[in-house]
């Protein structure tokens, strides 16, 4: 595997939210920062050295509401 996908949405608490697309794989965190080391940790630990993907990729994904 050369690559996986988090799709990340802001949390109703604050902060965000990442699941993987195709693996179970599931983190959170309040910065940017502290998801992009959270998301590097859930991989490590998912992952044997050998099967872990060289790029992670994140989708962030924001619902904004607007009037018509």
């Amino acid at each position: 595997m050369k690559e996986i996908i988090f799709l990340v949405e802001d949390a109703p608490e604050g902060g965000f939210t990442a699941r993987s697309l195709g693996d179970s794989i599931y983190t959170d965190a309040d910065t940017v920062a502290e998801l992009h080391s959270n998301v590097r940790d859930a991989v490590a630990c998912h992952f044997e050295d050998a099967e872990k993907p060289s790029i992670i990729r994140l989708h962030f994904v924001h619902d904004e509401v607007i009037s018509a």
